[in-house]
This record gives structure tokens, C-alpha cells and sequence, in this order.
């Protein structure tokens, strides 16, 4: 079951060029299959949590190997319908862009480990035998977000159902179709391949009720919640063993040392990613005075778009609302092109920009709010010192991830000590930090509240001890 890496970095690093589904593809021009609810969409929550419960009392009857075949099928079905999911997604959410959604698909599918995940330790001695098997939970409860909705659902279906268990969705209802849809096509592959239906189910109608219920239901053994702030407060309060992806705003900090070209490049590649909406993005930069303005001259050449003094404020009063003097996102620009951005808040500009870049002072909104849009604040610092002190403070004590682009080895360690955050990519494109054009594996539940990190099958079992004593003299 080990993955072909030599044919994971060739489908991942190609897709833009062999795909010819580009941004303006519809899932309209694409078959939509009618859903078949029989064994996996209810119209009560309670209905497909026993419709999972009863699947994952099959499945752990199964052998390992069995196991395996479900997760080949799996990929296999993602695979062949990543673009239409990708599609889909981008007409329920609006956001980000469909090839790029096409690529996470691709990667949540192929880099995802599978049952190789699970590694049993024994120890033998005079004493007999002890085995530490990796048991599944059985009955997981799972909130996937509206930014990266199809790929969330792979990934996490694929890490589930290889650590044993069987997982009630409840996605966010702003990508209900697509992600109902992955779901759907997920359970099909596992059927075809000898499995049970029902390894995945949802709600026909997911809301912040069912999501509650789901929560609170004594079958449900464990909570993965890949969200906002909110929901992964109101999970860490369930009273049950909760793993959390809550929210992150990744800084940057770029040093004297850089390679200035090559890091506006990852900057640019990073930060305009499907829009920004992933949650390792770069979300504002820290540059010292020194190449502060060389690195901006390189980031218009990648595509950007600089905006200054009043274009800045008209995007401020359209990308945000005020409340007591709190700055909250507009949800209505959350992935959106950086040309309609532009549009909307009024703001002429020239081409086709990918990215909207402003510099901005520390404080400013662009920097302190995480807004999932492809709009960098960049700030002007006078030392590396200041440069990691202030990319702290920004990064508000998530411990998510942060970037760095340098040649000092010594300014790299401290940053990675002081930002102690999950992910951490030196001189590269946040993504990396995915697996995607980088090296390990991938997942799109990065849970730093709850400490797992970056989840895998492994992160949702639990340890099972067998002993065997060897004294047989002992009554």
C-alpha cells in the first residue's frame, strides 16, 4: 500500500498544465448525478448516525487487507471525479479558483496515507508478549468547512475508514451539494469494492442543529471539527475527545539573506493560492527595510497589484465591517478573485491581478485579521529582530504556521523556536507545508488546538493493549 511517489510529485506538479478545465469550468456543463440517499443521506441526523454505527460493526470484522482494498477504491473514485467536485465546489462557495480546487482534490486523494498509517508495537520477554494495537473509535462526528469542502471530505473519509471507523458528516451548509456529493461518490467506491454502505453518511439538511445534535449523540465516540473559531470552541466543550483545526494567520518574515526573487515568487504562489482561502496561507508579510522594496518589485512582476492610500481604504470599507471598533470580514469577499475585490471596492487597476498587496503598519487590519482573500498586507521593519517579534504577535498565539524565506541558518532556528507553530516552511510556498511540491504527507485538518498536528489515520485510533503472560505457573 506504500504511495508511488514518483507518480504523486508528477500528477500534482502537472495538473495546471494537463487539465484543460480552467477557472471559468461549470459543473453545469458537467453530468450531475442525481444522489441516491439509500444508506448515506438522511433526512434525520439520528437515522444516519445508526446507519454509520451499523456499517463500522462490519467493518471491524473485516481484515486489515480488505481495509486496504476500500481505501484503493476510494482514491481511485476521487481521482476520476476531481474536477467535478472541484466544480461543484466552486458554484456552491464561490470561492478560490477550480483548477487549484481540481489540485487539492488530487492531493487529499493520492497523499492522504491509508492503512500503512497504522504501525502495532510489541514487546516480548520472559514475562510473555504485549501488543499495542491502533483500534479505531468507531462512530466519528465530523465538521468540514466551506473554504476547502471536497478535499476535506477525502481526506478525512480516506484516514477514517483506514483507521476502522465509520464518520458522520456534517458539512458547512454553504457547500452542502459538493460536499454531499463527495460523500456520495466515496461511498459508492466503497461498495463497489465489497464494503459497506454507510462508512459515510450526513444529514440531508446540515445546520448548526444537526451539527449540535451530531456533537451530543452518546454513539458518537469522537469529534473532528476542521472550522472556524466558533465551532471548534463549541466542540472543545462537548465534553468528548475532540480533534480541532481551528483558525491560523500565517505571517511571513523575510530577512535580509533572502533570495528575493525566488521568495516572491513563493509568496505570491502561496498567498494567491485558490484565493487564499487555505488556512496555511500567507497572510501578511514582515520584510526588513533592506529588501523591503526589491521584494515588492518582484511580487508585481509574479502578478500582484499594489494599492495605496485611499484605494486602501476603499477596500477596507468593502472587505470588512465594524462593530464597537472590531474589525470582521465580510463573508461575501472570503475567496473571491482579487479582480472582483478591486471591482466591488471601486478601485481602478491594470490586468489581471492574482494578488492585491498594500503596505500597511502592523496594526492595520490586513495584518491582524486572518481574511481568507487575496489581499497581503506588508509591513516595514528595520531588524529581523523586530521582523520575528511582530510576525508573533500576528500570528496571535494560533500556532498554526508561519513562513520564513532566508539564507541565515541562525534566523530560521530562532523563528521556528519562537513561532512554535505546527507547520513551519523555510524558502517555500505555504503549501508545502501541505505536501503539495513538498515532501511528507498530506491533510487538511491541521489540528494545533487540540495538539495532533497534522492528522492522519494513526490520529484517530486509539491504543489498545493484548498481553499474553508467559508465566503459565502463576494461578
Amino acid at each position: 500500500m506504500a504511495l508511488n511517489e514518483e507518480y504523486i510529485r508528477q500528477i500534482i506538479t502537472e495538473t495546471i498544465k494537463r487539465l484543460d478545465l480552467g477557472d471559468g469550468g461549470s459543473a453545469a456543463a458537467l453530468q450531475f448525478v442525481p444522489s441516491n440517499r439509500n444508506g448515506w443521506l438522511f433526512d434525520d441526523p439520528n437515522d444516519a448516525i445508526a446507519a454509520a454505527k451499523a456499517a463500522q460493526e462490519i467493518l471491524k470484522k473485516e481484515t486489515l487487507e480488505k481495509r486496504g482494498a476500500l481505501i484503493a477504491a476510494m482514491r481511485n473514485a476521487a481521482l476520476e471525479n476531481a474536477k467535478y467536485l472541484a466544480a461543484l465546489a466552486h458554484e456552491d462557495t464561490g470561492y478560490g479558483s477550480v483548477v487549484q480546487k481540481i489540485a487539492k482534490n488530487q492531493l487529499a486523494a493520492i497523499k492522504t496515507p491509508g492503512i500503512e498509517d497504522l504501525h502495532p508495537v510489541a514487546f516480548s520477554g520472559d514475562l510473555g508478549l504485549t501488543l499495542v494495537e491502533m483500534a479505531p473509535y468507531g462512530v466519528i462526528g465530523a465538521i468540514t468547512p466551506s473554504t476547502n469542502p471536497t478535499a476535506t471530505v477525502i481526506n478525512n473519509s480516506i484516514s477514517m475508514i483506514a483507521a476502522g471507523n465509520a464518520v458522520v458528516f456534517n458539512p458547512h451548509p454553504v457547500a452542502k451539494r459538493a460536499s454531499q456529493e463527495a460523500i456520495r461518490i466515496l461511498n459508492e467506491a466503497v461498495v463497489s469494492a465489497g464494503g459497506p454502505t454507510g462508512l459515510m453518511t450526513t444529514p440531508k439538511e446540515p445546520t448548526l442543529d444537526s451539527g449540535k445534535f451530531i456533537m451530543e449523540h452518546p454513539d458518537i465516540m469522537l469529534l473532528v471539527v476542521t472550522g472556524g473559531e466558533a465551532v471548534v470552541s463549541v466542540a472543545m466543550k462537548s465534553g468528548k475527545k475532540c480533534i480541532a483545526a481551528g483558525p491560523g494567520n500565517p505571517p511571513v518574515i523575510v530577512d535580509e539573506t533572502a533570495e528575493i526573487i525566488r521568495s516572491a515568487k513563493d509568496i505570491v504562489d502561496g498567498a494567491s493560492y485558490d484565493n487564499n482561502v487555505l488556512c496555511v496561507s500567507e497572510k501578511e508579510v514582515f520584510a526588513v527595510d533592506a529588501v523591503f522594496d526589491r521584494l515588492t518589485n518582484e511580487m508585481l512582476g509574479q502578478g500582484c497589484f499594489k494599492v495605496t492610500g485611499e484605494d486602501i481604504n476603499k477596500i477596507v470599507a468593502a472587505v470588512f465591517t465594524q462593530k464597537d471598533g472590531i474589525y470582521m470580514v465580510n463573508r461575501k469577499y472570503v475567496g473571491r478573485d482579487a479582480t472582483y475585490i478591486l471591482d466591488e471596492s471601486g478601485v481602478s487597476y491594470i490586468g489581471k491581478p492574482r494578488l492585491v498587496i498594500a503596505e500597511v503598519d502592523k496594526n492595520h487590519p490586513f495584518v491582524q485579521i486572518e481574511m481568507l482573500m487575496p489581499v497581503l498586507g506588508m509591513v516595514r521593519v528595520y531588524s529581523f529582530d523586530e521582523a520575528l517579534e511582530e510576525a508573533f504577535k500576528a500570528e496571535h498565539g494560533n500556532r498554526h504556521s508561519a513562513i520564513i524565506h532566508s539564507t541565515n541558518i541562525h534566523n530560521m532556528s530562532r523563528a521556528a523556536e519562537k513561532m512554535d507553530t505546527t507547520i513551519f516552511v523555510k524558502n517555500g510556498p505555504s503549501y508545502s507545508g501541505l505536501g503539495f511540491n513538498g515532501e511528507g504527507h498530506a491533510t487538511l485538518t491541521i489540528a494545533t488546538p487540540t495538539g495532533e498536528g497534522l492528522t492522519s489515520a494513526k490520529s484517530f485510533t486509539r491504543s489498545r493493549r493484548c498481553v499474553v503472560h508467559g508465566d503459565f505457573r502463576i494461578v
